[in-house]
């Protein structure tokens, strides 16, 4: 196995408050999209809706990540105002949510 040099992968998983419109999920999604170019420790933002068959989300309907260097990037991201002050929004309006982050690794065989 060989772990990524350096880069850390921050995860959250999200079920919105029920009365949060689709338009309202929209808005919240961009202005996190928005955080890269906010915030230099961010290196990369990708997000989508569970599609799984499985029925195994437990009620988590969308995944955001997020891509650093290193795990010091996640802390300065996790410090620096633009996310305290958009994390503060983006859990107002959740009903549940988990954050995870770890270094991606390669299985070699």
């Amino acid at each position: 196995m060989e772990e990524a040099k350096g880069v850390v992968k921050h995860i959250v998983l999200a079920k919105f408050k029920d009365d949060i419109s689709p338009q309202q999920i929209e808005e919240l999604i961009n202005r996190y999209a928005n955080l890269v170019s906010l915030v230099p420790s961010m290196k990369a933002f990708q997000w989508g809706k569970d599609v799984s068959a499985e029925n195994l989300h437990q009620g988590f309907t969308h995944v955001f990540e997020s891509t650093f260097e290193s795990t010091e990037g996640v802390a300065e991201y996790v410090a620096h105002p633009a996310h305290v002050e958009y994390a503060n929004l983006l859990l107002s309006n959740l009903d549940k949510v988990i954050v995870i982050d770890y270094k991606p690794t390669t299985l070699r065989v």
